[in-house]
């Protein structure tokens, strides 16, 4: 074999690896730490089965389902670990589950509910709270620490001891692998809600091309929204979620101009919005209002309504949006929602009013949140106050990771 064919099937196994790695890695680990209780062991098994394959696949070709063969290297990974446990009996059940199952598994069809439950487990009540959505963000859905970080506003180093600390929590309190009894799942789906939607957020900041797994992240977010729903049909805030994804995913090809250039959301053309994911996600929040139990992703998703109808009646109903986002910072004053309410008010009732709502935010809460100084710098300039506009253009720009959007605030601070 000559240098180059060799050179062409190297490239080959390491696109492959890539791309299994990106779509299947929290998958794969979902389906073996269900049979191990280890999330720890199961991922690095995987990233053994994953050294493996890039040793193996050159030599022998690449497999026709990768998928299964990296999920066999990684159950003899397992099972050769535990083989070497000085307590082999207390192992026996867990040898038997691995073996048990055939390494031509149908991946497709079991993934589903082993991830569903994995969600659940990172939701323990026995967990820190503050770790249920950077853990589901890790073992489900495979992100990495430093990028957890990033969105947590915190060191990756920190990050990664907690995810850490948490993972030893699930092993050493026993903490069981199994979608807990009908009666308590109600007190776990916010966490999980909140997961799948920061997972969603994650892919909205980074459609740009910062993170390669961007559009990847945002499908998986929503298809757990829909299994999800599969699982608790009468919760309304699971449609409110799907609702409210579906509707800012219809307009992902509007957020950017041929050239690259950021579009913000007013000045969007809503004939690039796509109208079949718009009626889907407003049949899912007709229903989720039917049912009388108003909550924060509903309200949300109807915010996103409100902003749709552009499509049908070429203008927005500020006033509307406005009372929304007051409604839902009754529910969660969260620093996103108050911004949003002032940027809303700025529209509906004149800049002063928008600055209003955004003044009684503490400088601490806002100094490291790009849209809050946005939003600040645009009322600013709109009552004319150039220098204080600058100053506050200037901390977005630099807040900003994503190069269309500093170039747009580059452009309108002027």
């Amino acid at each position: 074999m000559n240098k180059g064919s060799q050179e062409d099937i190297q490239s080959a196994v390491g696109r492959t690896i890539e791309r299994v790695a990106r779509e299947s890695y929290g998958r794969l680990v979902a389906y073996l730490s269900v049979h191990t209780h280890d999330l720890a062991s199961a991922e690095d098994a995987l990233s053994e089965a994953l050294v493996s394959a890039l040793k193996a696949w050159p030599r022998d070709g690449l497999p026709q389902n990768p998928e299964a063969w990296l999920l066999t290297a990684a159950r003899h990974s397992l099972i050769d670990v535990i083989r070497h446990q000085r307590v082999v009996l207390a192992s026996e059940p867990t040898l038997a589950l691995l073996k048990e199952n055939s390494p031509e598994a149908n991946l497709s069809t079991e993934f589903p509910d082993e991830r569903l439950k994995l969600l659940f487990v990172c939701a323990h009540p026995a967990i820190d709270p503050a770790m249920h959505t950077p853990l589901m963000l890790q073992t489900v859905l495979g992100l990495d620490a430093g990028r957890i970080a990033h969105a947590f506003l915190v060191p990756p180093k920190t990050m990664g001891q907690r995810l850490f600390r948490a993972k030893t929590k699930i092993r050493d309190g026993g903490i069981q692998f199994e979608i807990p009894q009908e009666r308590d799942l109600a007190e776990r789906l916010d966490a999980v809600l909140e997961a799948i939607y920061a997972a969603f957020g994650i892919s909205w900041d980074d459609m740009f091309g910062i993170d390669p797994r961007g559009r990847d992240l945002a499908e998986e977010a929503i298809w757990l929204a829909r299994v999800l729903l599969q699982l608790m049909p009468s919760e309304a805030e699971v449609q409110g979620l799907l609702a409210l994804m579906l509707h800012s995913e219809a307009r992902r090809s509007a957020r950017r101009a041929l050239d690259g250039r950021y579009v913000p959301l007013s000045e969007q053309d809503p004939k690039q919005w796509s109208l079949p994911l718009i009626e889907e996600a407003e049949r899912h929040l007709a229903d989720a209002f039917k049912r009388g139990r108003s909550g924060r992703f509903q309200l949300e998703a109807a915010i996103q309504s409100v902003h749709s109808e552009r499509a049908h009646t070429d203008r927005t109903d500020w006033a509307a949006i406005a009372l929304f986002y007051e409604q839902q910072v009754r529910i969660s004053p969260a620093l996103g929602t108050r911004v949003g309410y002032a940027a809303a008010v700025a529209e509906a009732e004149g800049p002063e009013a928008g600055l209003a709502v955004l003044d009684p935010i503490a400088p601490d809460a806002g100094s490291h949140y790009q849209p809050y100084w946005a939003v600040r710098a645009h009322l600013l300039q709109r009552l004319g106050k150039k220098r204080e506009a600058a100053d506050a253009y200037d901390r977005a720009i630099g807040l900003a990771k994503d190069p269309a959007v500093r170039e747009f605030l580059l452009q309108k601070r002027g």
